[in-house]
Order: structure tokens, then sequence, then C-alpha cells
């Protein structure tokens, strides 16, 4: 394997930091990590936003509506004075019109004042308070005795206006002095009676008193209420939590999830699921430390022995076999770690963020088989690749699909007979939009019945006479699960002998979707 090459120390790599560029490495460290939120405190500011922002608007609402019901009563009364006045205007008085004075008829207390004028339909004054401006629609047809409403200003004063239009029927004297007049015809009179607003203040003011102080007490109370709500409603959560830590380190049994709200049982049935997976994850690496060290044993038991028993020799020769023994055997013993340390990268390729690299196959074939050349010849088996016409081109990580084709091409090797040969081929399948990857041999082959189990663990087939770890597949299965590419195994269509019917292993990777399309 390459060694990397050391990496160069900076130009400023001996110069000292700055306090201020340590304090930005931490606040960026500090910025990048994701900063938690309380789920109660997020509850409770939802909770308590809409009701502090409706809480003025609630005021707001009171306060127009108390005005309106302070109204209402007032208005009354002033039209009640507005009334009584115009039934009094009368013949007797030509000066006033009215018969009984008018300080009389209207109903006056201390807060409030109360003003009064009557004025002819043209506008002329008859009596009461000059200052009375004429009612914004003295220029209309005014229907006779419907009271209607306005509001001004009067000595600084806001003052309500009721007003209302009545006939007035001149004196005899009256007649008299106009012959040509008709007789006994009415004339119109506006009478105004106005009021200013402070008795209707007080009450408005008396209502939001009502109504406004017992939410000064009620909102305390409210907010408590909310707070204890949160903190009851969320306290599965810490019994949920408290159940977890008191557990052991080797308990990985499911949670109960009878005993939690419905609300969080979709997260204890996904953290069951994760101990369920995880349990499974546990049991498999114990199994398979116990299976390493159970294969692990046999390599290690025979350098010992031959060692001992080289110890125990005096004849050369006897100690140079012994010595080839331990030799054989520590080959074996480390060509079987390596393949655990594989199969271990194999399973782990997962947990790494790398992008998948493109990948020519049959460059990729060519110089992996040239490393395995030494062990053909040694074995007098012919070693064989058919060139594609095309590149062969495929998404994966060079190292662990390089790590694929040798141990396919060392499972070959290994069981193919001398003078035997093995071939490796690439092609695609257009019609399927897939790579292929085809390593063939002319050994012994595997039966029907036994390939499902020739990809699991340390299984090796029985009666077969070569020795190996049975670790070989299942790196390739495991290899191809993490490029999403299927393993199938078949007879060798090529073998003539019943004797060595040869296997071949077929791995068939899915093509990116833009090649999906190319003929070959």
């Amino acid at each position: 394997m390459a060694r990397a090459a050391p990496i160069a120390p900076s130009s400023d790599a001996d110069e000292p930091h700055s306090g201020d560029d340590l304090m930005a490495d931490s606040a960026e460290r500090a910025g990048a990590e994701p900063s938690q939120h309380s789920l109660f405190g997020e509850i409770l500011d939802w909770m308590l936003a809409p009701l502090l922002l409706l809480w003025p608007m609630s005021i707001a609402v009171t306060y127009l509506i108390a005005q309106s019901i302070a109204n209402h009563p007032f208005d009354r009364a002033l039209e009640d004075n507005v009334t009584i006045l115009a039934q009094h205007v009368g013949e007797m008085d030509n000066r006033s019109g009215l018969s009984v004075p008018a300080r009389d008829l209207l109903r006056a207390d201390e807060v409030d004042t109360v003003y009064y004028q009557i004025t002819g339909a043209d506008g002329s004054y008859i009596d009461g308070d000059r200052e009375l401006p004429q009612p914004p629609l003295i220029d209309k047809k005014l229907p006779i005795g419907v009271v209607q409403f306005y509001n001004t200003v009067l000595h600084g004063n806001d003052v309500r206006i009721a007003y209302a239009t009545t006939e007035r029927h001149p004196s005899q004297a009256q007649h008299a002095e106009n012959d040509a007049a008709p007789a006994h015809r009415p004339q119109l009179v506006l009478v105004q009676v106005g009021e200013t607003l402070e008795k209707r203040a007080l009450l408005a003011n008396d209502i939001i008193k009502g109504v406004i102080l017992p939410q000064f007490v009620i909102l305390p109370i409210a907010l408590a209420l909310i707070w204890f709500a949160l903190a009851r409603g969320l306290s599965p959560l810490s019994e949920l939590q408290r159940r977890i830590r008191m557990r052991r380190p080797d308990d990985l049994s499911p949670i109960e999830p009878g005993q939690v709200p419905e609300e969080i049982s979709p997260l204890v049935g996904s953290l069951n699921d994760m101990l369920v997976r995880l349990a499974q994850t546990i049991e498999v690496q114990k199994r398979f430390i116990a299976d390493a060290a159970h294969q692990m044993k046999t390599p290690l038991a025979g350098m010992r022995m031959q060692a001992e028993l080289a110890l125990r020799q005096t004849d050369g020769g006897d100690i140079h076999r012994s010595l080839e023994q331990v030799a054989k055997s520590s080959e074996t013993a480390t060509r079987l770690v390596n393949q655990l340390l594989s199969l271990a990268r194999a399973e782990n390729i997962q947990s790494q963020t790398t992008e998948p690299a493109a990948v020519e196959l049959a460059s990729l074939a060519r110089d992996t088989m040239h490393d395995l050349v030494p062990l053909s010849l040694a074995r007098q088996i012919d070693l064989g690749f058919e060139q594609p016409s095309h590149p062969v081109t495929i998404a994966g990580d060079p190292i662990l699909l390089r790590e694929l084709l040798v141990n396919l091409l060392d499972n070959a090797l290994h069981y193919t007979p001398r003078l035997g040969s093995v071939t490796v081929r690439t092609y695609v399948n257009a019609a399927k939009g897939a790579a292929v990857l085809e390593v063939e041999d002319t050994g012994p082959g595997i039966p029907t019945a036994e390939r499902r189990l020739v990809f699991d663990r340390f299984y090796r087939i029985l009666g077969t006479r070569n020795t190996g770890s049975g670790l070989g597949l299942a790196i390739v299965r495991e290899i191809a699960l993490q490029h999403n590419a299927t393993v199938d195994i078949f007879h060798n269509p090529r073998s003539r002998d019943p004797k060595w019917p040869g296997s071949l292993f077929r791995v068939t990777f899915h093509l990116p979707p833009h090649d999906d399309d190319r003929q070959y």
C-alpha cells in the first residue's frame, strides 16, 4: 500500500497566534455547533406571545365598547330633553317661544354643563345660548320630531348635542300684524340641547376599571397555570429520560410504549427500532469476534507447536521443516488478519462521507491482475483478461472495488487446479443499463445449494481439500452491497470437463443515468 506523502509545514507554523485569533477560532467553533433549544421554553413562548399580544388589543376593544355603552343612556336622556323642550315651544311669549322657562325643563347636574338653543328654520335666534353652532344637516330637509346627534367643541369643552325640528304656532297678535299671512300658519323651529361629556367619560372609565382590573389578577394566575400545565404535560419526557439513564449499559430491551403518552409513542417506537438494530449489530460483532478468535487459534497453535518442535530438534533438516511450517502458519494468520481488516473496512464504509468517484472497470481489473500474475505463474494457471470495446465506467470507491476483485481472483486461483484458467471480463449490458464484472475459473464449481451460503463469514464447503478462511466471498458481498450491486454464481458455460465444471462470478453494477442510453 502506497504511503501518503508527509504534509509540509506552512511558513507561519512557528509564528505565535494572537489572542484575537484564538478568540476568533473559538467563536467560529462555537458558531459551527448547533445551539440547543428548550422544548418547554418554545411551547411557552408560542402560548404566551399570542396572549400578551391579544391582551392590549382586548383592552382597546373593551375601551371602545365601554364608550359605546356609556353613550347609550346619556344619549337617551339628551333625546328626552330635546323632546320635552320641543313640546313646550308655545304661543305665549313671542320673544322666547317657551311656555315654561327652559332651565326648569332641562335635567342638569353639577358634573355636566347643559346648553340649549331655539332658532327659526332660517337660523334666526329665538332663545337659549347664542354660541351653539348650527347642526351639520341644517341645510337639508329635516323630518319633524326626529332627534339627531352631533359632536362639537364649545368653550373649549367637548359637547354632545341633540337637535330636532318642531312646529310653532303664532299667536293672535301676530296674525293681526300680518293680514296677508294664512291663518294659524305653523312655523318650523330648530331645538338643540347639548351637554359636556364628563359623566360619559367617568362611566366609561368605571366600566374599564371593572373589566381590566380583574385581568391583572387573572393574568398572573393564568401564567402560573400555563407553566404548571406545561411542566405536568412534559413530565413523561423527564420520566422517560430517568428510566433510560437508570438502565444498565448492556440492557437493550425495548422500552414499554404503554408507559408513555400517545404523542411520544412514535419517538419510543423509533428508539425501540434503533435498540433492536443495535442489539443485532452487537450480536453480529460478538459472533464475528468469536469466529475470528476461533479461526486464529488454528494458525497460532500450529506456529506455537512447530516452534516448540524446532526447539527440541537437533537435526538441521528437521528444524528447517519446522520453520517452513511456522512460515506457512504465519502466512495463513497474516492472510486471515488482512481479510478481517478488509471486511471491517467494507462494513464501516457507510459511515464515511466521501463522494463516490468515477471508476473505469477495465483499467481497474488490468491493474489488479498485474499484482496477481506471480501467484498465477507459481500455480501454473492461465490468467486472462478480455478487453471491452468501450470503457466501462461506474461510480464507486476504487480501493474497495480493487479489494472485491482481489478476493474474487484469489478465490478463483485458490480453487483452480494446475494448468487451469481464470478469465476476467468487463462489459456493459445496455438492455439493463448495467455494468458487469465477471471472474470465470475452471475449478470444481459450487453446488447450487451452497451458493447462498458461501457468502457467510467463515463458511467453507464440506469435503473440500483446499484451506481457506471463509472470508473472501463475505468481503465480496459486503463491498457489492455498499455499491448497490448484486453478485451471482453460475457454472462456467465454457467448461467442457464434467469433473471441473468451474464457476462464474458475475457482479452487476447500476450505471449512472446518463450512461443508460449508450450503445456498445
